[in-house]
This record gives structure tokens, sequence and C-alpha cells, in this order.
């Protein structure tokens, strides 16, 4: 399950509304930025170690060091394959027991 928010603000009041496996973060939002609302979920009880992980078209070192400096775990630079996205998720995402029937 998927949820999308417009700017950070509204990625903060989700979070704090629910529950997830993980968050797929735009460094570039509107209202409040993704550094920020990074920060705030991580402020917030049971948050600290929900997996975060940057989305941005900034690929330099730096920005990825500003990424991790911030609270989030990881970094994916755009343009990405769903390769590298399939990677990140597995490396935080813990492996889902099958629930389907061997008749499926």
């Amino acid at each position: 399950r998927v949820d999308l928010v417009g700017d950070g603000v509204q990625a903060l009041h989700r979070v704090g509304q629910q529950s997830y496996a993980a968050i797929l973060m735009d460094c570039r939002l509107p209202i409040m930025d993704g550094y920020e609302a990074t920060r705030q979920i991580r402020r917030l009880d049971g948050q600290g170690n929900l997996p975060i992980i940057a989305l941005t078209a900034n690929a330099l070192q730096g920005d990825r060091d500003a990424c991790l400096e911030c609270g989030m775990n990881d970094y994916l630079a755009k343009p990405f394959k769903r390769v590298d996205l399939q990677r990140i998720l597995q490396r935080w995402l813990p492996v889902q027991a099958s629930v389907a029937s061997q008749d499926c």
C-alpha cells in the first residue's frame, strides 16, 4: 500500500496518524522540505527506526551526506531504475512471510 502527499507538512501529519513500513522522501517538497520533515518525523514517539529513504535529483556526495545527517537512512538519486528501488527496499524492509496458498 502506498500513500502520496504533496508536501512535508502532510508527510509529518500522516506519519503521526498511522504506521508505515518505510518512507520514500523527496528532498525538495514545498512548504516543509524533506530534510526538515525527516528531522521532525524522527522526533515523533516510535519513529526513530522507521526507514526513510531520500529520493532526490541531487546526486553529489554532499547531497547524500546532507540526507544522512538529517536522519534519513539511505539515498536514491533520480532518475533511478526499478531494480535500484527494489534493492534499497530489500535492504530496509523485513522479509514478509507469504500468506498465499500453494494453489494460487
